[in-house]
């Protein structure tokens, strides 16, 4: 494991809950203990019912955290939102991928690469944007005068969107390595007159095809009930859905959904961005839902996780827009603008697509993937000319993969009433990613956007006190990852410190419901909960089953004391190292961003250096020991692409 700043070390400052010096593990005894709580209220509002089960009493005794930051009217609009759980903040550009922003021009990237005079290419080293870019050959400046032979940008909002630098692009410029054609290993056939026809279920559930735990379907979940767990004036919204798995079909061997567990949602693509496409591509209205003969050549497409072979399915066009291919989450591969550039009638946007996917190209080409979200309409407006068939287009997309969602709640806990039979019901959390969008408004995630959708309905319907069994709304799922290290690390014995900003914090409250169940756990859980502030985002505020002062400390970086949760880590240095140090002692880390856990990492290395006497190396060694024993647990949720 290395540590994110090897040369510097935070030093611990003395405290009630911090002594640096001393490097035995014990319990700090200047907190308060308290007793195994009563079973969580039930709040009227909410059909789902906790069935806990407590022994009366504990002899246990263990430390607690302190209460939370008392709440003032001071907030400081200056922090961002990455200071929840980061160190004093960078300002730092809206970039999709984890790299820096490599040129502004051809000629810096030249600069950056090239060097000495002599060197004719070099490859890209830490700069590169990943997309499989390495050379780089200058473009030189042409020696003809002649301004007819100039390039004319494409005069849209869409291509003056994507940034690019195109430098001393001429229609006559000689481009050298450009990509090769990908092959189309898709083709649609008419369905033969005498085959009988099914109703296309398109708008409400994917086709069987789409088995991403083979060979078992997708489960269609109804909705039981949904809210907004942030409130008004919060950066982030964030809902709470519970998803209805009474009839969820037995599989093979002991699986089950456990805490900590994550489930996979099968989101579909917005009906109006498949839409926008099919006018794009002139794809005729009548042709759209039409059942075809789909063949494929070799992959998995379009099974998600099925074998690699040719396929013959009977599907139609628009579902395969709607729940097969990605078209809004990667960024653009040589491989998407050389078939662009295959079908592009307009000279001056052939070559703009040409010089891209070139080796003269390639500084535009590294920005244009580092930039911001760009999607499939988007480069399609941006070149109006290029209508490429929709069969070769799904060849290059990637495959619309599931988004998944870890449940918030033990599972064996939750139930509802339907009249005299009893629900089984699951909950996760999600928080709206949005990016800003080429027109102008926000962009959300097709993981998120589309359960945020969900949410919404659900709750409209219920303030109008519509019936939701009438409203029938349903969310595609399957049992996913029972396997994950928050589940898989998750043990019923032992001193636990959860630690967790944001939506992170979510499948935290399982792990204290299902420790509240036992009295030789009850005390024995602390969860840090980083937030910006307790009034607008602090998630499953009194949701937790137990008198959450003395269990959960809530961080808020714009209230009261203005501490991340990873600064709370160094302050609780006794704490950390009690369990870290104890039998069975777990530390788990979750979180939405790769920022959060490295902020928290180096503070559990400041508390090693310090409590244990250790030097970086050691300490970072030390950590990693726990890592690799199952002891210290860090999961991230950052994504590449937006969910």
């Amino acid at each position: 494991m290395s540590h994110p700043r090897r040369d510097s070390h935070t030093c611990l400052v003395e405290s009630d809950t911090c002594h640096p010096r001393d490097p035995i593990p014990k319990e700090p005894t200047t907190l308060p203990k308290f007793p195994i709580s009563p079973p969580l209220s039930i709040d009227p509002s909410n059909d789902s019912i906790g069935s806990f089960e407590y022994a009366s009493s504990s002899d246990v005794t263990a430390p607690n955290t302190p209460a939370t930051d008392p709440q003032t009217d001071d907030t400081d609009d200056m922090f961002d939102e990455d200071k929840i759980f980061e160190d004093p903040p960078i300002a730092t550009p809206t970039r999709r991928a984890s790299t820096v922003l490599i040129s502004q021009s051809p000629d810096d990237v030249r600069r950056i690469l090239l060097g000495p005079r002599e060197a004719e290419t070099k490859l890209i080293e830490k700069v590169c944007c990943g997309g499989g870019c390495c050379f780089l050959d200058s473009l030189p400046e042409s020696p003809s005068t002649d301004h007819s032979q100039m390039v004319l940008m494409p005069d849209n909002d869409a291509f003056r969107s994507l940034h690019l630098q195109l430098g001393p692009l001429n229609l006559d410029s000689e481009l050298t390595k450009i990509t090769e054609l990908p092959p189309d290993h898709v083709s649609f056939e008419p369905l033969p007159a005498d085959t009988a026809t099914t109703e296309s279920t398109v708008h409400r559930h994917p086709p069987k095809f789409v088995t991403p735990h083979y060979p078992y379907e997708i489960y269609s979940a109804k909705v039981h009930h949904a809210r907004r767990l942030t409130r008004p004036g919060a950066e982030k919204r964030t809902y709470h859905l519970e998803l209805d798995v009474t009839d969820y079909p037995e599989e093979s061997g002991d699986v089950e959904f456990v805490v900590g567990g994550a489930v996979g949602v099968c989101a579909p693509n917005p009906e109006e961005l498949v839409s926008d496409i099919f006018n794009l591509l002139n794809v005729p209205n009548y042709v759209r839902d039409k059942q075809i003969i789909l063949r494929t050549k070799t992959g998995r497409w379009p099974t998600i996780w099925g074998d690699d072979t040719s396929r013959e399915l009977v599907t139609t066009r628009r579902e395969l827009l709607t729940w097969c291919s990605d078209v809004q989450s990667y960024a653009p591969t040589k491989g998407l603008l050389r078939l662009l550039a295959e079908y592009a009638e307009d000279p001056n946007e052939k070559k703009i697509l040409l010089y891209l996917i070139s080796a003269q190209g390639q500084a535009a080409f590294c920005d244009l993937r580092t930039g911001p979200h760009i999607t499939i309409a988007q480069l399609l407006n941006a070149f109006p000319s290029s209508r490429p068939p929709l069969s070769h287009l799904v060849s290059v997309l990637n495959t619309l993969m599931p988004r998944f969602y870890s449940l918030s709640q033990d599972p064996q806990l939750s139930r509802t009433k339907d009249g005299e039979q009893d629900r089984r019901l699951i909950e996760i959390a999600v928080t709206i990613h949005e990016t800003p969008n080429w027109r102008g408004g926000p962009r959300t995630g097709v993981g998120s956007g589309f359960l945020e959708r969900v949410a919404r309905k659900v709750i409209d319907a219920e303030t109008r006190g519509a019936n939701l069994h009438d409203l029938d709304l349903r969310v595609p799922m399957f049992r996913g990852l029972m396997a994950n290290p928050l589940a898989r690390e998750f043990v019923t014995d032992g001193p636990m410190l959860l630690i967790g900003a944001g939506v992170g914090v979510a499948p935290f409250r399982g792990f204290v419901q299902r420790r509240l169940r036992s009295a030789n756990c009850v005390n024995k859980v602390w969860v840090l909960q980083g937030i910006r502030d307790s009034l607008l985002d602090e998630l499953y505020s009194g949701e937790w089953g137990v008198e959450e002062d003395k269990v959960k400390k809530v961080v808020q970086s714009r209230r009261g004391q203005g501490r991340y949760v990873q600064e709370e880590v160094r302050h609780q240095a006794d704490l950390v190292w009690y369990i870290i140090n104890s039998l069975d002692g777990r530390v788990f880390v979750c979180g939405s961003s790769k920022g959060m856990g490295e902020s928290v990492e180096r503070a559990l290395v400041d508390v090693a250096v310090d409590k244990g006497g250790l030097n970086l190396e050691e300490a970072e060694a030390f950590w990693k020991g726990k890592k690799d024993g199952g002891q210290y647990i860090a999961v991230s949720f950052a994504s590449v692409s937006l969910t």
